[in-house]
């Protein structure tokens, strides 16, 4: 069984490239995650992972849409390996997490709150934000969210 769920902030706004391919675009998003480690041997630093993710197709376009630099989210997923030759002849092996599930792992108000990165790129799409920290979402995107209707 493969299956990763890990929950961090991203290092970096998704980068965001198309495809062609027989259906048509296909959305590909890459960003990286800092995940912290929940013990560490010496209990004087806290280790952090950097960890890689690729998301395809409509969670692609979500993170492209929502996700920005310090934001937490949680993710689902597997761990795929791979490898390419670089300009210089050498082999070099990836590892990535491909991304099956994302979702925000706290509100918008919690995360500019922490201090932890630069959100002047947030969520928003206008308006006001409500007392509860959550976003509002316009009408006529359902079929763009990809949690419960």
């Amino acid at each position: 069984m493969n299956k990763v769920i890990l929950m961090g902030r991203l290092t970096r706004d998704p980068e965001v490239r198309y495809s062609q391919g027989g259906d048509g675009q296909l959305a590909i998003a890459r960003y990286s995650l800092a995940v912290d480690r929940r013990f560490n041997r010496n209990n004087s630093e806290q280790n952090t992972d950097f960890i890689n993710c690729v998301a395809f197709g409509k969670t692609a376009e979500f993170a492209e849409k929502y996700y920005h630099k310090g934001i937490k989210v949680a993710i689902v997923g597997r761990i795929q390996s791979g490898s390419y030759t670089n300009k210089e002849g050498q082999k070099v092996y990836t590892t990535e997490v491909v991304v099956e599930e994302q979702e925000f792992a706290e509100s918008k108000n919690a995360s500019q709150g922490s201090g932890s990165g630069d959100y002047s790129g947030g969520c928003s799409r206008g308006g006001s934000e409500p007392e509860d920290g959550f976003m509002n979402i316009p009408e006529g995107i359902d079929d763009e969210v990809p949690f419960g209707h």
